[in-house]
């Protein structure tokens, strides 16, 4: 198959994999895969860029600073006619970026101008939003910002977790960078530039994000629980000195609301959490310091015959 283009991928993890992939397929010549060394706690739930790239016998790089002279001069010196970002941790900076003569391109997984910066699948799950998906974009000096070639939206069930999600947006970002390298090489591809009105920015999420405020409604609370779900660090809160994750939960519409404050609850065999702000959660996973517990085996576990009143900070006020 004849060479198209030359291109050097900067990725990780599944997106990073997907896309290789796709652009091997479309006989892009690769000399180049940057990526970070996979973590060891993530090696059973993200596929590896560089177990994939090697398996295709390409070169790979784990730079500390990808923005260093010495190694912006190394891709220089490939004269890639592009730069590939595909979930590459680090932003990459204008002398790095300009090493490629046709273009520096990313693939964010939001439909920009919506979401950018850190995290977006997570946050567009935590925030309630119904569909999200893969954009690709030309890339500046600034973080998700460049003109828009393409994108590919998904939608977002009512109990997807973020996982669930980041599983849509990766074939979407397949999806997308299949359809948009025919006009890539041709140099037909279109430049959409981002509207500015409808930007909107998330940073990081930090485990300490996923502390759960009881006195948010139930669909608040059932959001938080999907959007930081594991593999990401699940939705927290203190009870009694102990740490509880609730991990997956199902909103109950139907069901009626018995107290007056925040409570977790058995009844019929099911743990629920009556929510201060309305509505009720049926706990369908949940774990306590670490330890998985079976959702109707919580209130024992508390030390409680049936029912935990809850503060909005997590901590038990009382029990009945």
């Amino acid at each position: 198959m004849t060479r198209t283009a030359r291109a050097v991928v900067f990725g990780n993890h599944d997106v990073g994999v997907r896309c290789l992939q796709v652009l091997l397929a479309a006989a892009v010549e690769v000399p180049l895969v940057v990526t970070h060394h996979d973590e060891p706690h993530e090696s059973d739930v993200f596929a590896s860029l560089a177990g994939t790239a090697r398996a295709h016998g390409l070169n790979v790089v784990f730079p500390e600073n990808a923005n260093e002279p010495a190694f912006i001069q190394r891709v220089s010196a490939l004269a890639p006619d592009f730069i590939f970002s595909f979930y590459y941790r680090q932003l990459l900076g204008p002398a790095l970026l300009q090493s490629a003569s046709r273009g520096a391109l990313n693939m964010h997984g939001s439909m920009l101008p919506k979401y950018r910066g850190r995290a977006p699948v997570n946050w567009t799950v935590v925030r309630g939003e119904t569909s999200t998906g893969a954009t690709l974009h030309y890339m500046t000096e600034k973080a998700d910002d460049g003109d828009v070639v393409d994108q590919q939206a998904v939608p977002i069930l009512p109990d997807d977790t973020a996982f669930d999600v980041f599983r849509k947006v990766t074939v979407a970002a397949e999806i997308v960078l299949w359809r948009s390298i025919p006009g890539l090489i041709a140099g037909t591809a279109p430049r959409k530039p981002q509207d500015r009105a409808a930007m909107s920015y998330f940073g990081r999420r930090r485990p300490e994000d996923g502390k759960i405020d009881w006195s948010a409604d139930a669909k608040t609370i059932h959001d938080l629980v999907r959007g930081v779900a594991p593999p990401y660090p699940g939705a927290y809160a203190i009870v009694r000195g102990r740490k509880l994750r609730v991990l997956r939960t199902m909103r109950e519409p139907e069901r009626t609301s018995r107290f007056s404050r925040a409570a977790l609850y058995v009844e019929n065999g099911c743990c629920y959490i009556e929510c201060a702000g309305g509505g009720v959660l049926r706990v369908i996973e949940s774990d306590v310091d670490g330890e998985p517990v079976a959702p109707v085996a919580l209130a024992a576990t508390f030390g409680i015959d049936s029912v935990l009143q809850l503060q909005p900070e997590g901590v038990e006020e009382g029990t009945t």
